[in-house]
């Protein structure tokens, strides 16, 4: 059988996650208790595929106990394919969902105001977020692109061992939380100082042209291609399902567009499923030019 076990930090996007598999054919199951699971998956068909949200609305106990029963139910079942999904956004993004929404976050009380609740949420999941197999951070992410981004990662073809995630990002508006790398790219060149390329970005002719041209960035590029080529295997050898690269400039616009392209264009001649965001991209900028930019021979 099939179980994916979702949790998070309360406001980061788990019921979208919950509906996105249900889309999918999952049977889905929010607020499940930790002290059911056992029964759960042994009861259940092998063919079934099961989607459960496990939170901080669980016993602060019981989520301790989490891993130690997701263990003990890997030797019981040998037959499970179990995957934990760990989705999470920047504090200030979750306290500004619940005030919109005006519900009541579930560690809240007379004692215990909202950030703190978020900040104690952290804590009591911790554990549960070292273990997991996928982290997504949902802070930049609409409830559909949090769909779309379940759906691509957590639909694999039986041969592909690892989606490999490449993500362009400002530094200025923070370092995504779900990176397993992050590379700084700031050193390199910047377009941002031509005139003629500032209002342009990484997926233009004109900045890719310019970069193509600069030494330093094809070294960089081919230091950060050499060091995942050696380390990605150790992780798939480990039965890592996941990674997240992400390359990072000042404004997200240029230097980290051309290089995540770049990572992604060489990954995905391996057999390896390659997944690229621009998290600071304006999406329809982004869509209209990553199709000519897949049309391109791979360097």
């Amino acid at each position: 059988m099939r179980l994916i076990v979702i949790s998070g930090r309360s406001g980061s996007g788990k019921s979208t996650a919950l509906n996105a598999l249900e889309d999918e054919g999952f049977n889905c199951i929010d607020n499940f208790p930790v002290r059911l699971l056992a029964s759960l998956v042994a009861g259940a068909d092998p063919s079934e595929r099961l989607a459960i949200c496990i939170d901080a609305r669980n016993r602060r106990a019981d989520l301790e106990r989490l891993p130690s029963v997701l263990d003990d139910m890997g030797v019981a079942e040998p037959g499970i394919d179990c995957r934990i999904v760990y989705l999470d956004a920047r504090s200030p993004t979750l306290v500004k969902r619940f005030s919109e929404t005006r519900r009541r976050h579930p560690l809240t009380d007379a004692t215990t105001d909202l950030r703190e609740a978020i900040d104690l949420e952290r804590e009591w999941l911790r554990e549960l977020a070292g273990i997991a197999d996928l982290s997504i951070d949902t802070t930049t992410l609409s409830a559909p692109e949090l769909a779309a981004e379940l759906r691509e990662r957590l639909t694999m073809d039986s041969a592909v061992e690892l989606s490999l995630l490449f993500r362009s990002f400002a530094y200025r508006s923070g370092v995504p939380v779900d990176a397993d790398f992050v590379f700084d790219v700031r050193c390199l060149p910047n377009p941002y100082w031509r005139e003629d390329l500032r209002d342009l970005n990484g997926l233009d002719g004109a900045v890719r042209e310019y970069l193509d041209n600069e030494t330093q960035v094809a070294a960089l590029c081919r230091d950060i291609r050499d060091f995942l080529a050696a380390w990605i295997p150790k992780f798939a050898a480990g039965r890592r399902r996941y990674l997240s690269v992400a390359v990072g400039c000042t404004g997200g616009r240029h230097r980290s567009v051309y290089v995540a392209e770049r990572l992604a264009a060489h990954f995905r001649q391996q057999p390896t499923k390659v997944l690229l965001r621009h998290r600071d991209l304006p999406m329809p900028a982004c869509s209209e030019a990553s199709g000519a930019l897949e049309r391109e021979a791979q360097r």
